[in-house]
């Protein structure tokens, strides 16, 4: 697919004076006569999980006759690195976090470029998405990727987020969970079930697709993978305190770990407690990747050590995908896609725990084999981004012939 390298500018009074709203121009895919277009409201300053969901569904849903633009509030990342290039991308800055003279903007895309729907996925999305509904008067679906209560630092602002989210939802004809666990979470926040729609995460098939045997080094190094936008939820440090621990009961390990991290500070902190830890020269730090894929098949284990509740992770789906046995922490989110001993394993989020199960898997005690063929087959019956774009269109049917 080709990308634009021209932008064309439309007005748009969002601030004190008018800030351009950014659009590609260029050759688009033709689109079929009764394509409805949709409007999708993010973020943008990262390229984590929720924005790859963001990216894949604009390249997936054109094949049931939807298509997809991106207004971002705060764009930063998601532009250069998404590969739905295709879809045209809109700049709707806020100036603070709750300031609503974006939704202004939006509703002059709406009414311009012909968008019959707008999808939310953040609280400070919904709530410029709601009175943008409300001003060019197309129905609104939002997105809830996780659980927006939960957080390891700043509880106030998740507070704060999670009321605004739940005021902003009145105007939302449907709720998009990615999990069940989700789902019960939003009927903990009052949500009537009747407005609830699971329509799970879902990845491309991986192009290493294959059943794996372990120590993908060829030498008995055993390679434990992590791959997240790195920040105090992720159990990191419980993860690098594992990898010492194996390593000094004498098995052959290091870590591979993939992603960015949230600040320099927190990366700082990380990285010096690997260095305390004895890991010098035992972790590759690979920072950001636009290749999943290729990172994965350098991996025997794909370790996600959250401490917090997930909605649904992106990169347990995309290790199953590509035949990575994934190792997990029992918190919401995780348990909804990995059973434990049959598709990957399953800890309590302690470091014991994990060294735990990760050394039943080196020992032999667990068949490795076998769990990595159980997730191939696990995501090509749950979690394809074929089925995911395919439930979300229902929903958009749903919503626009009510």
């Amino acid at each position: 697919m080709s990308t634009y390298s021209t932008y064309s500018t439309i007005d748009a009074p969002t601030h004190s004076s008018s800030v351009p709203v950014i659009v590609p121009v260029g050759k688009r895919p033709r689109a079929r006569q009764d394509t409805v277009r949709v409007l999708h409201l993010i973020n943008g300053e990262h390229y984590a999980g929720a924005e790859r969901v963001q990216d894949l569904l604009g390249q997936r849903l054109t094949e049931f006759g939807f298509e997809v633009g991106y207004a971002c509030v705060k764009p930063d990342k998601f532009g250069p690195r998404r590969k739905s290039q295709h879809s045209p991308l809109y700049e709707t800055p806020m100036g603070r976090r709750y300031d609503l003279r974006a939704a202004t903007a939006v509703a002059r895309i709406v009414r311009k470029q012909g968008y019959k729907l707008i999808h939310t996925h953040t609280p400070r999305t919904a709530l410029v998405g709601s009175l943008a509904s409300r001003l060019c008067r197309v129905p609104m679906v939002h997105h809830v990727h996780g659980q927006t209560l939960t957080e390891v630092n700043q509880q106030w602002l998740c507070r704060v987020s999670a009321a605004v989210e739940r005021v902003s939802l009145h105007r939302a004809s449907r709720i998009i969970a990615v999990s069940p666990t989700v789902v019960e979470y939003l009927r903990r926040q009052a949500v009537s079930a009747t407005r609830i729609s699971l329509v799970p995460n879902g990845v491309p098939t991986s192009e290493h697709a294959q059943v794996r045997r372990g120590t993908c080094e060829g030498d008995n190094i055993w390679t434990l993978g992590t791959i997240a936008l790195f920040r105090p939820r992720k159990g990191t440090e419980m993860l690098l305190g594992a990898v010492a621990d194996l390593r000094a009961a004498g098995h052959n390990v290091r870590l591979r770990a993939v992603g960015p991290f949230e600040t320099k500070a927190y990366e700082a902190e990380v990285k010096a407690r690997a260095q305390a830890l004895g890991l010098e020269g035992h972790v590759d730090w690979v920072g950001f990747s636009s290749d999943v894929d290729s990172q994965l098949a350098k991996m025997d284990l794909m370790v996600l050590p959250s401490i917090l509740p997930e909605g649904l992770p992106m990169v347990v789906l995309e290790a199953m995908a590509a035949g990575v046995p994934p190792v997990g922490t029992r918190v919401d989110g995780i348990t909804d896609v990995i059973r434990h001993e049959v598709d990957g394993l399953l800890c309590e989020p302690k470091r014991a725990d994990l060294v735990e199960q990760v050394e039943r898997v080196i020992r032999g005690a667990i068949d490795y084999s076998r769990l990595s063929a159980a997730a191939l087959d696990r995501h090509q019956e749950c979690y394809s981004d074929v089925s995911m774009a395919r439930r979300l269109a229902d929903v958009y049917r749903e919503v626009l012939t009510v």
